[in-house]
């Protein structure tokens, strides 16, 4: 049986003071959480709806599964406990057979076809990884066959070597790699996010 390809959108709980913390150090929490709540919608519009894949939103905290104010759409579940890695591999680990790709909520410019071309690398490729410009990854996708392998383990979360770590964890593996994305994660790469967004509205 062939089974088709599913995204996972991780996303946390947009209450003010709990999310965008380092960012809303640099422009105020109540711009950080709208930015935040602005950025979902949007990754939740552009993606959720392509048929070309099955769209799931994995959540956290898990208490807030059925928070009212959730963007509309895709299916919900819980991230689980743990730290991110933890999360990630038990998400990935738990949705329906065939290929997987996961996302950060906090990319703006992440567009279908960075999907769809994560997916078509599966086809070839043990893992996909689209790297942020801070040394992280935006995207992380995963063949899961013959079985699925969890790339997180002393994965150094938050720092310039995420990505590296992670890719160390699967050696041997035959791994692709997508344009560089800049997650939203203080004031500078807001205000370059900004002046993008400006010209290109020009």
């Amino acid at each position: 049986m062939t089974y088709g390809p599913t995204l996972i959108i991780f996303a946390r709980c947009p209450v003010l003071g709990t999310v965008k913390k380092r960012l809303g150090r640099d422009i105020g929490p109540v711009a950080a959480t709208a930015f935040y709540r602005q950025c979902l919608a949007g990754v939740i519009r552009r993606l959720a709806c392509d048929p070309r894949w099955r769209t799931i939103l994995a959540v956290t905290p898990d208490r807030t599964l059925q928070w009212k104010a959730w963007p509309q759409g895709p299916r919900r579940i819980p991230q689980g406990p743990g730290d991110l890695g933890s999360r990630m591999a038990h998400v990935l680990a738990s949705v329906s057979p065939g290929p997987a790709i996961l996302i950060g909520s906090d990319i703006p410019t992440v567009e279908p076809s960075h999907i769809a071309r994560a997916i078509r690398l599966l086809g070839s490729h043990d893992a996909v990884f689209g790297p942020a410009a801070d040394g992280g990854y935006w995207l992380v996708g995963l063949r899961r066959r013959p079985q699925f392998i969890d790339p997180f383990g002393r994965v150094r979360w938050s720092s310039p070597h995420a990505l590296t770590d992670t890719l160390a964890n699967l050696k041997g593996a035959r791994v692709a790699i997508l344009d560089i994305l800049e997650d939203i994660d203080n004031g500078a790469s807001h205000a370059r996010w900004q002046h993008d967004e400006g010209q290109r509205l020009k």
